[in-house]
């Protein structure tokens, strides 16, 4: 993938940069493996919105992809790479050898004609699925599962990939992009390589409108607003917060914490994405 810049013909368009999309081979994706998205616009089933600055955007399908890699021992030909406008990597439509058609996430390397095969006994090389304890200590993975049979929940975004740093009994060591290091157990499928779309990270937006086909509407900064409406509101001329910054209905923010621990899932992390922990 590269980046191209656009021609500053408008004010919006000065400083913008799109994907030159030149890996992609076919803008028509596979109808079977296609489901329609139901916009929600941020509200919940009580019509309340409960996540803001969502609504509008460009009309899409949803593409179902394989984050199983179930298909042991049964060999996948690549026929396309795609984009997909609901993730940030490429994704690519495999033919299984029994007629079966799938849509995977598309590592880097992997072009079309290649073959792909998930189990055990698969070759380490990219694109390829295998339990974790078959895969050698250094590889880089993506698409790795948590629990065993449940599918890829972890290192699925553009550019990513995790490096198995440790095997011990039942369970393996990797390393995730975060720096987070996290024992997973042996059983579970990772897929060989990282994911590819890597430039994605380096692109401007460029203008509001833009945000707009993506279904983003505009954030406003609780300081412009009157004391009704934000706890920062009000005030002659620019002011702060006026103590610890707070949300619309005078919770903490910035910096204070609200993610929930599992002691589940807890106690396989090895070491924290801060390096204090």
């Amino acid at each position: 993938m590269g980046i191209k810049v656009i021609n500053p013909t408008s004010p919006g368009q000065r400083g913008m940069t799109k994907s030159d999309f030149a890996e992609i081979t076919t803008s028509t994706p596979e109808k079977s493996l296609l489901k329609p998205i139901r916009k929600t616009a941020g509200r919940n089933n009580t019509g309340r919105i409960t996540c803001r600055h969502k609504g509008g955007g460009v009309k899409k399908a949803y593409r179902v992809i394989d984050f199983k890699r179930e298909k042991f021992g049964v060999p996948a030909t690549v026929k396309t790479i795609e984009y997909d406008p609901n993730r940030n990597v490429r994704i690519s439509l495999v033919f299984y050898a029994d007629g079966e058609k799938r849509y995977i996430l598309t590592p880097q390397g992997l072009n079309v004609g290649d073959t792909i095969v998930s189990g055990p006994n698969a070759d380490i090389i990219t694109g390829n699925a295998l339990p974790l304890e078959m895969i050698p200590l250094g590889t880089m993975v993506h698409n790795v599962e948590m629990i065993p049979g449940r599918g890829a929940k972890l290192v699925r975004t553009a550019g990513a990939a995790a490096q198995l740093m440790a095997k011990e009994g039942n369970y393996v060591t990797i390393k995730l992009p975060s720096s987070e290091m996290r024992m997973i157990r042996k059983e579970c499928l990772a897929t060989v390589g990282v994911l590819g779309n890597a430039e994605q990270k380096n692109m401007k937006i460029g203008k509001a409108g833009r945000k707009r086909y993506m279904g983003i509407r505009p954030t406003v900064r609780g300081v412009t607003m009157n004391p009704c409406d934000h706890p920062h509101g009000g005030g002659e001329g620019k002011t702060g917060p006026g103590g610890h910054p707070k949300t619309p209905w005078g919770k903490p923010a910035l910096g204070y914490k609200t993610r929930k621990s599992n002691k589940h899932s807890d106690k396989y992390i090895v070491r924290g994405r801060k390096r204090n922990k």
